[in-house]
């Protein structure tokens, strides 16, 4: 049986941070020692980031409102609202990001429609209420009110993978199952002034986004690419329980984010491959980047180095990776989605390309994932009657999913 991710869409809160603004005001903090104004302007300027979206408007430096709460943008001061008082505004923000991805997913989904969906699962690390998510997405979405819910929370940067393999295993158990995969996260509602270098590290990489997936095991004719989702691994490397995590404070959440972690992840990313590549052995008999498309987790741009040079990957290769980067920032578990997108919407010269995916995360957990992208590639003279070839490229489409 053979379990495919049929639409997959993002979604980004409107609020933009010019990277180049959010350093110059987290830089001119009070209570900065030296030392910390250099990490800041640091961190920032070495993040590999242009842009990020949060779904906090205030803390856009164009924005003038009364009663600030986050970012006074008056005074130029970032303020310290309590976990409470982030978490509402997670509860009503994220709920607008879960339904319109998952909206989003299901309307490019061809062949399905929301009365099908028979799983909802939902992902986040960046706060917590319920009814939660699950539950908001089938009521705002109109799902039957037996669909089966379920939440991932607190998982950190690797979530979607755990979201991914529980679709198929659901699809692997029921034919006619259609899944519905939405994770959404407002890691910018926990940023805050520091001369902490973790902290600082995470105001200069983490940001808001959700994306969402459609996944069956159904066979449906399609005009756009699918990925096949063919094998997960997930391993624990024998070092960095201490080097990453997310804990909750007063004051929000509080990332650690050790600089080590590039050096763990170049020390073991080989061995982690591993478990996954058996599955296929033609692909672990050749270069790593004999494999087509990586989809790596953009952690931050000294990871993706390491990945690069470990692994002796194309710069090519790592474009989806870098580009999601230098856009979007990290969403955490959302991020790795809009990598496999940007490698969904290149177009494609093979009917059938690999995909490696991989994301890291508290622990330090390694998750990867090995997929198929199946695209319509047409060859056919520009002369070619378009609808013939349509139905025949749906045809063959329709085929090597089967196959």
């Amino acid at each position: 049986m053979t379990v495919t991710l049929r639409s997959l869409e993002t979604a980004v809160p409107p609020t933009i941070l010019i990277q180049s603004q959010a350093r110059d005001v987290f830089a001119a903090q009070p209570g900065l020692t030296r030392l910390g104004q250099r990490l800041v302007r640091t961190c920032f300027d070495s993040a590999a980031i242009d842009t990020r979206h949060t779904a906090v408007a205030e803390m856009s430096v164009d924005f003038h409102g009364p009663d600030p709460v986050f970012y006074d943008g008056e005074t130029g001061l970032l303020l310290s609202p309590s976990t409470k008082v982030r978490n509402d505004l997670f509860t009503a923000e994220s709920t607008k990001l879960f339904i319109e991805a998952a909206g989003k997913a299901l309307a490019a989904c061809e062949g399905l429609g929301p009365a099908d969906v028979t799983h909802v699962i939902t992902v986040s690390c960046t706060g917590f209420f319920n009814p939660g998510p699950d539950y908001k997405v089938v009521r705002a979405l109109g799902l039957d009110a037996s669909v089966q819910r379920y939440h991932l929370g607190f998982m950190g940067c690797y979530a979607a993978f755990p979201a991914l393999r529980a679709a198929k295993a659901f699809c692997d158990a029921d034919p006619n199952a259609v899944v519905l995969v939405v994770s959404a996260e407002l890691c910018s509602l926990h940023v805050r002034t520091s001369n902490n270098p973790d902290t600082i590290m995470g105001s200069s990489l983490f940001a808001d986004g959700a994306a969402a997936a459609v996944v069956t095991a159904r066979e449906l004719p399609t005009t756009a690419p699918v990925v096949v989702l063919d094998h997960f691994e997930t391993v624990l490397t024998p070092v960095g329980e201490d080097s990453m995590a997310w804990n909750i404070g007063d004051e929000g959440f509080e990332m650690v984010l050790d600089s080590y972690v590039p050096h763990i992840i170049d020390e073991h990313i080989v061995g982690a491959l591993a478990p996954l590549l058996a599955h296929e052995p033609e692909l672990g008999a050749f270069p790593y980047r004999d494999i087509r498309h990586w989809a790596i987790h953009p952690g931050g741009r000294s990871i993706l180095d390491k990945v690069e040079a470990k692994l002796e990957l194309t710069e090519e290769q790592l474009v989806p990776a870098r580009e999601t980067l230098r856009n979007y920032g990290n969403m955490s578990s959302a991020t790795v989605l809009f990598v496999l997108k940007h490698i969904l919407d290149q177009p494609a010269t093979d009917p059938r390309e690999s995909i490696c995916a991989m994301a890291f995360g508290p622990g330090l957990t390694v998750e990867t994932g090995l997929f198929t992208k199946v695209s319509p590639v047409s060859t056919a003279p520009a002369d070619t009657d378009v609808s013939a070839d349509s139905r025949a490229l749906g045809g063959e489409l329709a085929g090597a999913i089967r196959g």
